[in-house]
């Protein structure tokens, strides 16, 4: 779910931006990779980008030809977010369909929990539609379920993750 991760990132500073001084260099530094971090969503291989923690090196700066501009190679650490085949998690309800719903969890918001992996759940139509068992156990809108991932898929055009789950384990369902 999270992950401790360390990556190598480029960092691109315009001339303009570069102090005589020097002392102003890691701020700019510090401050494009913020900016680029908080752009790039997520990856594949490591999820969602949740929050750069510390910066472990700054590379010796390169001057690019063409523009003058210095490209800086850094190091930092940082916190992920990503869901396992396997793995157990708590999504909220964010909308029932006949078919299923749709759940979010943290940074995921495309979770389809199927009919057909919801054992003993009908769905009941009406105005605000629910999935309900035998038991009197309901799925609806802003309900917490907990889940096990059964599969995720990587969006490379929206650069975010689709989920499929199921609640067929133990203790998986409704959260009071």
């Amino acid at each position: 779910m999270f992950l401790k991760v360390q990556l190598p990132w480029n960092v691109v500073i315009p001339a303009e931006s570069l102090d005589i001084k020097g002392l102003m260099l890691q701020k700019s530094i510090v401050v494009q990779l913020l900016d680029e971090f908080a752009s790039r969503k997520a990856t594949k291989d490591l999820g969602y980008l949740l929050a750069l923690t510390t910066l472990e090196s700054i590379g010796e700066g390169r001057v690019r030809e063409h523009t003058g501009d210095v490209l800086f190679p850094v190091v930092f650490s940082g916190v992920t977010f990503k869901l396992f085949r396997g793995e157990i998690a708590e999504g909220v309800v964010h909308k029932v369909l006949k078919h299923g719903v749709f759940l979010s969890c943290g940074p995921v918001e495309n979770i389809y929990l199927s009919k057909l992996k919801m054992p003993d759940y009908d769905y009941v139509p009406g105005e605000n539609p629910v999935f309900m068992n035998s038991k009197m156990s309901k799925i609806e809108k802003g309900f917490t379920v907990r889940f096990i991932v059964i599969g995720t898929k990587w969006l490379e055009s929206e650069r975010e993750f689709q989920a499929l789950v199921g609640l067929h384990a133990d203790y998986l369902g409704p959260v009071s």
